[in-house]
């Protein structure tokens, strides 16, 4: 079996961090997201944005965990924004009910 992979990368744009994801977000990843977005909110920037728009799957550890991220972004005074959600997940945050639990943004900014 091959193991999931995800990629980030980090980058600054004037007051925000985006962090741009390519691949899955499922228990065998969520460790390396959630140290990317900790790292960010040492120094909370205005907005952290997790660009989305190459995330091929989510289980329900990566809702789980973009929903304790929301909240850690929260403490840390700064807004997390999903951006770029493709179908797969715009529709499982639809299904799960999260969706008005997270600020969404379609369009380029990622």
């Amino acid at each position: 079996m091959v193991r999931p992979e995800l990629d980030i990368s980090v980058r600054q744009d004037s007051g925000d961090t985006i962090v741009a994801l390519r691949g899955e977000i499922d228990i065998g990843t969520v460790s390396r997201l959630t140290d990317a977005v900790e790292n960010a909110l040492t120094d909370p920037p205005d907005r952290l944005i997790l660009d989305m728009r190459q995330v091929t799957f989510c289980d329900s550890q990566g809702l789980g965990t973009l929903v304790v991220l929301n909240r850690a972004a929260t403490r840390a005074r700064t807004r997390l924004v999903l951006a770029n959600l493709g179908d797969f997940l715009s529709r499982l945050l639809n299904v799960t009910g999260l969706r008005q639990a997270f600020v969404i943004q379609d369009g380029d900014k990622g």
